[in-house]
């Protein structure tokens, strides 16, 4: 089945069967947008009736058929489309089967690509997504202060805007973060396609690092001459994609570069080189944010602000004042003169040691959570340099101990505790941190082990520390 476009009547779903496999965020929308125009919509989720009852409460007004707790191959009878939410592996067993049998798999970011009016900015990488995302979204909204015209920011970040799609105007601009899980499926690029890193992650789910990254690279793949991509030049994953670029390019980096336009950092100032001109855009003492990974955060933003026309002063006005999104190295609070840091995003060990590096003060380092099959080795050196007390909770716990033992040549972690979860974690935190010490929890593994995702950890954390 063709996929409709926005030029298109609303009719051309008329009667459509189409499976949506997930009832959760992206599922719920895509479900609702379909069935008000008039597809026959199916709603198959593995979880039985009863844990979804909110979901389904949310959807009552909708004329929708639901099959919970399990997904049976009947399903696929008469459906004309499959969709896929993004917490459903491409590889399902469903999934293969409608494959087999003729019937395209999508999912919501694709439908909404296809049917956005707008130009779309799209942004993804291992980190720093949700920060330059945000940071973009900020900017955009800078320029069009006072205008008609509106920035929208969503996808992986927060909400699907597929629902919004009637309010979109060709004149707005659309930021969205965008998933390897989302982007395995999608055969449509945003015209502005930025890849900040590619590191290992999610290898539980996508098996190797090249299938991560060919799923990642799909933001580019379908992008044509009058497209713009915008790369992170200092990290070999994305720099490695560069010869799947087709229109222009952009980079970005904190080094300065001889050719080609974007950003870099110098003599205490983010710049911008385009078409030739190098414009300071703002120093850096004006950036809240902490850490070199967010200064490369905030060096991508301005790269892929200007990919999508925004001006520099609009670059400044999105940075100033921005201190963050919340369970990325969010401040909590002090106790007993030590600082409580939410790093609850850190779901690999690549991201918990960009937060590590975040900080000079001696450190209580909360680690663990659920194993994504990914390599610790890099992470337990780090700890062995940097960590005065590390205290480790969940599924991961063994796996990560392991790792930090056989790293261990000096005295450092000085202790190492293994305990059952997150409150248990926070307790012997606080008996360990001394007044001048920064007490920081960077996973290094995902919450699925006891929490939804990793807001709900990095709320728990939080309700925790404030009532030490």
């Amino acid at each position: 089945m063709r996929l409709v476009s926005a030029a298109e009547k609303i009719s051309e779903w008329e009667g459509k069967r189409v499976v949506v496999l997930g009832l959760a965020r992206q599922g719920k929308a895509l479900a609702r947008y379909l069935a008000q125009r008039g597809a026959r919509v199916v709603v198959s989720d593995v979880k039985p009736a009863q844990a979804l009852s909110d979901a389904r409460q949310e959807l009552a007004d909708l004329p929708l058929e639901f099959s919970l707790g399990g997904h049976p191959p009947e399903l696929l009878d008469g459906a004309d489309l499959l969709c896929l939410s993004g917490g459903v592996p491409a590889d399902l067993p469903l999934a293969q089967q409608a494959r087999r049998r003729g019937i395209p798999v999508a999912n919501e970011a694709q439908i909404f690509l296809e049917a956005c009016p707008a130009t779309v900015v799209g942004i993804t990488g291992s980190a720093g997504k949700t920060t330059t995302t945000t940071l973009v979204g900020r900017m955009a909204a800078a320029e069009f202060k006072g205008r008609a015209r509106k920035a929208w920011v969503g996808g992986n970040i927060g909400r699907p805007l597929i629902n919004d799609l009637p309010n979109i105007s060709e004149e707005d601009l659309v930021v969205l973060e965008l998933s390897s899980f989302q982007l395995e499926l999608m055969t449509r690029s945003p015209q502005v396609a930025a890849v900040l890193n590619l590191t290992p992650n999610h290898l539980d789910r996508h098996k190797t690092m090249q299938a991560y990254t060919e799923a990642k690279a799909h933001i580019l793949d379908f992008q044509d001459h009058s497209d713009t991509a915008v790369l992170g030049r200092e990290d070999a994953g994305a720099w490695g994609l560069r010869e799947r670029v087709r229109g222009r390019l952009l980079t970005f980096g904190l080094e300065p570069f001889e050719a080609g336009d974007g950003s870099f950092v110098e003599e205490g100032w983010i710049w911008l080189r385009i078409a030739g001109a190098e414009l300071r855009v703002l120093p850096l003492k004006a950036i809240a944010l902490r850490g070199g990974h967010n200064l490369l955060n905030v060096a991508a933003a301005c790269a892929v602000a200007a990919a999508a026309g925004l001006s520099v002063g609009a670059m400044e006005a999105g940075v100033r004042g921005f201190k963050g999104v919340e369970h990325r190295l969010e401040f909590v609070r002090s106790v007993r003169g030590a600082d409580w840091y939410n790093d609850s995003i850190a779901t690999s060990p690549e991201r918990a040691i960009a937060a590590i590096r975040s900080f000079d003060e001696p450190l209580v380092l909360l680690a663990g959570g659920r194993d994504k099959d990914l390599p610790w080795e890099a992470f337990a050196g780090l700890v062995c340099q940097r960590v005065d007390h590390l205290v480790i909770f969940g599924e991961a716990a063994e796996k990560i101990a392991a790792a930090v033992r056989a790293a261990r040549q000096g005295e450092r972690p000085y202790t190492l505790d293994i305990v059952a979860g997150l409150a248990d974690a926070v307790e012997a935190a606080a008996r360990l941190a001394e007044a001048g010490d920064v007490v920081l929890l960077a996973p290094g593994g995902t919450s699925f082990d006891e929490f939804v995702d990793f807001a709900e950890r990095g709320e728990r954390f939080r309700a925790l520390v404030e009532s030490l």
